[in-house]
């Protein structure tokens, strides 16, 4: 009874809190709870049956092992549990998702007694999360004249677990709810500050919005019954931002469908639409749920009789509402027909939120089911040898003769798997493709091992090239929440097969180093496809997409991934950058300049960002790649020139070396593997057999967008327009000023240098203007909080032997302890700078806060509201986006500086330059297509 008195204890404090009972992964509780259901007598039984049932998580959970044992011996008649007939056994596991009860019915589908064998045959139909340990016993049964398991293969072959199924409806009826006027981030859905819950998902969904909107979604529900609620972004994009699957997850607890009535808060298909669409990474852990994501298009331009856009007194185009979605509005989503209407009203086609690949994922449950249910259909197909009918709808293929490759379709040619032999696909086509670099993220790596877990998988694909585990996210506390998940995060991912930032047996040190940053080092092909838990997945080598956690999980698990090739946005740059600016302006300021040759139109959206930035190393060109997801782009690839590729990966072979040497490689040496990968890159490289990613000067683009440089004559300042009288262009990343608009009047209340968007060189700026402050005034006061976060440990190393971090250390009040961490976020903040340690620190909003209503300017990529900062009653809280030397010296003053303050105290800094490349980054021809 230790562990059920500690799980009824547990219940009851839950109780306070309105919650259910956690659902069980342990294995121990479960086999008391099982004690105590086989004696009858025992007065906790009846509670027992129902924890066993419905309260125990499936999958390759230790507790699921456990019972799908006992329903093994339920249907063999060795015991006798009254309320669980072996017909209900049957069912228990066919509501199991594979691990531990796929073995089962395949024990008893190849076992003696043909009865059973033929009940466990029928559930195993049904079933599509089959490893290779599992497929292996049906393919040596089948060898072996096994009749059940070449019935099992058959009905495999031509995919009865899918055809199986119910269709989609023809018609769903929906509710409108709208959460929000403008974008809605992932973090109205999934605060960064309550990650620490995302792995106990009913606990998590009281996070979703505030309870006032949670109390009308049940009121909507309520008063239609027969309807789904429809989760509205107005005059917006819903789910922009951080990947989180956990919003997903939130909104599904809340408006989707119970996926199993065995398995307990895990809710699929949501409904949720945008005006301007859904964000790419959301729209795909949507799609991971069987979800539907609407473009509503509900807002549209006005025009005048001339067909010209109609602009308000600040230039900006004005909007009209074509038709109303306000809450309570029904509507009805036809199809067959794929168009939304009201009554019998057409209102738009939304075919793109329907296509055959989407219904198939809306009809299996979610896009998991048909990933591994095609793998499965082959592997039977192949086992037969016969050709697998075309059950599933058919990849859309789309080449157009003559046309050359973007930089994006030469990486997924080259890495595409099951498409038409010899043919060259072009951006639209649906690929399969063969993933070679996974990164999983702290907060959400937890809800990566349950659906690792889940999908019942157990050890990394064969064909990943590496994969790690990150603990920045938690970098900057180390309070109890933290010290309970993520040693267990970090064990599990290790088993697993990942090089992880903690480790397990407490040998080597532990490296909180930002994810992207890790990953941008880790990765030392161009041509690389990777996938990462996080939305800044922005890698300067190869193309990178964030992930949500269940996608990630898919990509450990199988070593693909599944999408459309997206179009690109070509960016080139001219002109000359001047003595005082710094590339972060020139990064807000492509942002600005895209925005006012389309019109207001934001082109990168949803595509990708094929930036011609050759002459910048790796770290450098991150900080453009990195900001791509803010601009809401799905991806960014950097075209390297030759020698600049080669420096990059250089250094990535020197940072490799270092994760070596203080031990993190792992048994199968995955890090030595990936220096010997970057050693015949560099070869490759240097032969002229395989040069740099570039694409065909016959490409097709979406969008061209050539960056004037010499159009950049002061500091860019990213602003969150938090006062802005349309709510909807509030906290988007499309307001960019120069330094002059604030009149050096803006009070700045904290400074924040560090995340993912900075580098080496940032941090020697802030370390040399110290320097000229000291020598120009004798002392430098702060009449603002700086806090400093190096992305990386090495950074650190390298300035301490550069001479930088002793000026940093001198005028620091605060400096990182790795031996002593903080336990609690700090609160409040002195006028001096904090050296913390590397990691996300403030830019994730999970741990490290500034004060509610502060004015914060940062070198960050987030300004959503509540992120780095809350409202309070005396003012809203605003984050301003800037770079390193404006953000120091705003520190310093306590308000923004004017230009001649901000030049004269730039003066003899090398700033982190940038100059376009000399020679055309697209001459090479369609030659390269045979390197694939």
């Amino acid at each position: 009874m230790n562990m059920y008195s500690g799980y009824l204890d547990e219940i009851e404090e839950r109780k306070k809190a309105g919650l259910h009972p956690k659902p069980i992964d342990s294995a121990d509780l479960i086999r008391e709870i099982i004690e105590q259901i086989k004696d009858a007598t025992n007065p906790h039984r009846e509670d027992s049956l129902k924890f066993f049932i419905y309260n125990t998580l499936p999958g390759t959970t230790s507790a699921a092992g456990v019972k799908a044992e006992f329903l093994k011996e339920i249907i063999l008649g060795q015991w006798t549990v009254a309320e669980i007939s072996p017909e209900f056994a049957f069912e228990q596991l066919s509501h199991m998702k594979g691990g531990p009860s796929i073995k089962v019915l395949l024990d008893l589908a190849l076992g003696d007694d043909q009865a059973i064998a033929q009940a466990a045959a029928k559930v195993l139909k049904t079933q599509v999360f089959l490893y290779e340990a599992d497929t292996g016993r049906l393919k040596e049964a089948f060898k072996q004249g096994n009749p059940i398991a070449r019935e099992i293969i058959e009905s495999y072959a031509k995919a009865e677990f899918f055809t199986d199924l119910p269709d989609v409806p023809e018609t769903i009826d929906v509710v409108t709810y709208i959460a929000g006027v403008g974008d809605i981030s992932t973090d109205l859905l999934s605060p960064g500050s309550e990650a620490h819950s995302r792995s106990d998902r009913e606990l998590h969904g009281k996070c979703l919005i505030d309870t006032k909107a949670q109390e009308e979604l049940v009121a909507l529900q309520k008063e239609h019954p027969d309807k789904r609620v429809m989760l509205i972004a107005e005059k917006g994009t819903m789910g922009v931002g951080s990947s989180r699957m956990s919003g997903v997850n939130n909104v599904a607890l809340w408006i989707g469908k119970q996926a199993s009535p065995y398995v307990p808060f895990i809710n699929i298909a949501p409904v949720v639409a945008g005006t301007n669409g859904i964000s790419p990474i959301f729209l795909t852990t949507v799609g991971v749920t069987g979800g539907i994501g609407i473009d509503l298009k509900n807002w549209v331009k006005k025009t005048d009789a001339d067909g010209k856009v109609v602009v308000d007194a600040d230039g900006e185009p004005i909007l009209e509402q074509a038709y109303s979605v306000d809450t309570g509005t029904v509507l009805t989503i036809n199809t067959k027909e794929k168009k939304l209407y009201k009554g019998d009203q057409e209102l738009i086609d939304i075919s793109s939120a329907l296509t055959p690949q989407k219904m198939e994922f809306m009809k299996a449950g979610g896009s998991y089911a048909v990933v591994f249910g095609k793998k499965l259909q082959t592997f039977a197909a192949q086992t037969l040898g016969v050709d697998a009918p075309p059950v599933f709808a058919p990849s859309k293929e789309i080449s157009h003769d003559g046309q050359g490759l973007t930089a994006v379709e030469k990486i997924f040619n080259k890495n595409a798997v099951g498409n038409t032999p010899g043919k060259v696909l072009h951006a639209g086509s649906d690929v399969r493709v063969e993933v070679n670099i996974v990164g999983s993220q702290d907060t959400t790596g937890l809800m990566t091992s349950q659906e690792l877990e889940m999908m019942a998988a157990t050890v990394i694909s064969p064909i990943v090239d590496g994969a790690y585990q990150s603990g920045c996210h938690t970098a900057s506390v180390w309070d109890k929440k933290a010290q309970e998940n993520i040693p267990k995060l970090m064990k599990f991912m290790n088993d697993f097969g990942l090089i992880t930032a903690r480790d397990p047996k407490g040998v080597y040190h532990a490296m909180t180093d930002v994810i992207h940053k890790v990953l941008n080092d880790i990765t030392v092909d161009d041509w690389s496809i990777i996938i990462g838990g996080d939305s800044h997945t922005r890698m300067s080598k190869g193309v990178a997409f964030g992930a949500d956690s269940g996608t990630v999980a898919l990509a450990l698990a199988t070593g693909e991934a599944s999408m459309p090739i997206p179009e690109s946005v070509k960016v080139t740059f001219t002109g000359e950058m001047q003595e005082h600016i710094d590339f972060r302006d020139v990064v807000h300021s492509t942002q600005a300049q895209m925005l006012r040759k389309f019109g207001g139109d934001n082109v990168f959206q949803g595509r990708v960002i094929e930036v011609h930035i050759g002459t910048l190393a790796a770290d450098q060109a991150f900080t453009f790649t990195d900001w791509t997801a803010e601009m809401k782009a799905k991806a960014s690839i950097c075209i390297s020139q030759d020698d600049t590729l080669i420096e990059s990966l250089e250094i990535a072979k020197s940072r490799i070396q270092i994760m070596i040497e203080k031990g993190m490689d792992n048994e199968k040496q995955v890090l030595q593997g990936l220096i010997d990968r970057a050693e015949q890159r560099i070869a490759e490289i240097k032969s002229g057999e395989k040069p740099a990613l570039a694409p065909d000067p016959n490409a097709k683009y979406f969008a061209e967008l050539e960056v004037d440089l010499s159009q950049i004559d002061e500091p860019m300042i990213a602003d969150p327009d938090v006062h802005n009288e349309d709510v909807s262009k509030r906290y988007t990343h499309d307001t960019i000023r120069d330094l002059t608009y604030y009149g050096g009047e803006k009070h700045v209340d904290l400074g924040f240098v560090g995340s993912c968007m900075v580098h080496k060189g940032d941090l020697k700026i802030v370390a040399q203007m110290l320097r000229n402050l000291e020598a120009d005034q004798g002392t430098v006061q702060f009449k603002a909080p700086l806090v400093v976060a190096a992305p990386t440990y090495n950074i650190i190393d390298e300035l301490k032997q550069e001479g930088d971090w002793d000026v940093l250390q001198k005028y620091s009040g605060f400096e990182f302890n790795d031996l002593l961490p903080k336990q609690t976020a700090r609160t409040e903040y002195e006028n001096m700078m904090y050296l913390e340690r590397p990691g996300c620190n403030l830019c994730m909003g999970n741990q490290e806060k500034a004060a509610k209503g502060d004015t914060v300017l940062a070198t960050s990529t987030r300004l959503f509201q509540g992120r780095v900062v809350a409202d309070s009653e005396r003012k809203k809280g605003e984050s301003l986006l800037a770079s390193t030397p404006v953000v120091v010296l705003a520190a310093i003053l306590g308000r923004t500086p004017t230009i001649a303050e901000y030049k004269a105290a730039v003066t003899g800094i090398q700033l982190t330059k940038f100059a376009p490349p000399s020679d055309p980054m697209n001459s090479r021809g369609p030659a390269d297509l045979v390197s694939f």
